[in-house]
């Protein structure tokens, strides 16, 4: 599933920040998959208040979910070619997935900033949860407070 939204609430008068926000496998199932644990907000509604928060920032966001490695890269590839900042919830990429942490860095060494976001804290759940391949390369992470993860990423980058 690939699913992009750009927001269109940004003030006339206000140049727009790109940022690219890039959500990685089993995202689009948020709401039924596993509630419990990521909460019952569909990805539809997580896009729609990325793109509030974003309006209200000042900053223009083009929300993209795939469950493919490939196409994340091809996307972190397109974020340093548009000079665009990224927020980046890598999902069970984040453990091991060293072509998505090689893409992850050159969006840094680009100048451009990287933000990780999970909606859980990775470091409170199972031990092969605990280490992230991304984070080392990214410019922050921010982890464990739902959707809110995203809101405080976009606010780190304005």
């Amino acid at each position: 599933m690939t699913d992009s939204t750009t927001a269109d609430t940004v003030a006339a008068d206000t140049p727009a920040a790109p940022v690219l926000v890039l959500n990685g496998p089993n995202l689009g199932r948020l709401g039924t998959r596993e509630p419990d644990v990521y909460g019952h907000l569909d990805h539809a509604g997580l896009t729609e208040q990325v793109r509030r928060w974003a309006g209200e920032l000042g900053l223009s966001v083009d929300v993209r979910q795939s469950d493919d490695e490939t196409e994340l890269v091809h996307w972190l590839h397109e974020a340093v070619d548009a000079g665009a900042d990224v927020v980046l919830n890598p999902a069970a990429f984040t453990h091991y997935s060293y072509a998505l942490r090689d893409a992850a860095a050159q969006v840094t060494t680009a100048g451009l900033r990287l933000v990780e976001v999970h909606l859980t804290n990775p470091a409170t759940r199972e031990t092969f949860r605990h280490t992230s391949v991304i984070s080392g390369v990214a410019t922050g992470t921010i982890a464990g407070f739902g959707a809110a993860s995203y809101r405080l990423a976009l606010a780190a980058l304005t």
